[in-house]
């Protein structure tokens, strides 16, 4: 496969599976959040508020916000940045249109209650957990739901300092805590359940994207101690792409020397590993252990911002030193 068509492929795999995220996201909110009228953060939460409170259809103020925000977003972060964005939006508009055209309605209009009466905790969970796990598909594909995203972007531009999980969680709170100025939500008691039930959505929902998205993310390290250790090396780096480190041992108690391969790869890769060293030497000494990050080529990049100040002194210094002869 060339690189032209590899990184076509790469493409077409990211769409692909930025609609299914979306749709699975689009039967979460409707089938298990909207039957119970439960309010959750982001446009498309903010977007249900106003459909509890006015009827407003939630997909039109869907692609109303996200439409403004776009406007904004293509001067500061530019076209490149948002196609997967745009495509994600109107994907998600079209979605929940559909979605609510097809599903049962109650009485009030809302789709009807799968869970049954009185099941508005467990009805959270389930949507929650499908929820995050939709928008970790989403994010692992390069991907983006637009909405507060945008904003959070946007934040980080031209405020480095500003994580975007500190920007989406206070929109996010500023959003859900918006049910206690709509009087149609009843009294401030049950407003502020409202309240309380959307801050449970938030964290529950929260909690699964960052689950699922280090268990994709997560590394572990081999050190394998064997006598075929060249044999196994160039498998490694020819069958599975990956680099292998040499490291010299010593045995303490045979007093050999021997080579010990240490590798660095994702955990999904683990059953390979064991599988290819197992072929090539079924006696070798295994070692895999968990590590809390990798960064670098193959892996995750360092998300750090360096401060220009300090940047600008560092190549200031490096300047004024007399260069040698």
């Amino acid at each position: 496969m060339t690189v032209n068509h590899k990184h076509i492929w790469n493409e077409t795999k990211d769409y692909l599976f930025i609609a299914l995220g979306l749709a699975m996201y689009t039967i979460a909110f409707t089938v298990f959040l909207m039957p119970y009228q439960i309010v959750a953060g982001g446009v498309t939460g903010f977007s249900a508020i106003i459909y509890y409170a006015t009827g407003f259809h939630l997909e039109n103020t869907y692609i109303i916000i996200n439409g403004i925000l776009l406007i904004v977003a293509l001067k500061i972060l530019g076209v490149k940045f948002l196609m997967k964005t745009i495509f994600a939006i109107f994907t998600l508009y079209f979605m929940l249109m559909f979605a609510q055209e097809i599903i049962p309605k109650q009485p009030n209009g809302l789709p009807f209650k799968l869970m049954g009466e009185g099941q508005d905790f467990m009805s959270m969970i389930i949507g929650c957990s499908i929820t995050g796990i939709a928008l970790a598909t989403v994010f692992l594909n390069n991907g983006s739901t637009g909405g507060t995203d945008i904003i959070a972007a946007a934040v980080n531009k031209y405020h480095p300092n500003v994580t975007l999980g500190n920007v989406l969680i206070a929109v996010d709170f500023c959003i859900i805590g918006s049910c206690m100025f709509f009087p149609q939500f009843g009294t401030y008691l049950e407003r502020a359940h409202k309240v309380m039930f959307g801050f449970c959505v938030m964290a529950m929902e929260n909690y699964v994207l960052d689950y699922v998205m280090n268990a994709r993310r997560q590394s572990v390290q081999f050190l394998i101690f064997t006598k075929k250790w060249q044999e196994i090396a160039n498998a490694i780096g020819t069958e599975m792409n990956h680099g292998v480190t040499i490291l010299d041992g010593h045995g303490w108690y045979t007093g050999e020397k021997m080579k010990v391969l240490c590798i660095l790869a994702k955990k999904n890769e683990s059953i390979n590993m064991f599988r290819l060293i197992k072929m090539i030497d079924p006696n070798a000494f295994v070692s895999q252990s968990s590590v809390i990050g990798v960064y670098g080529e193959g892996f995750e990049e360092m998300w750090v911002k360096i401060k220009q100040e300090k940047k600008k002194n560092e190549d200031s210094i490096r300047d004024e030193q007399p260069t040698q002869a």
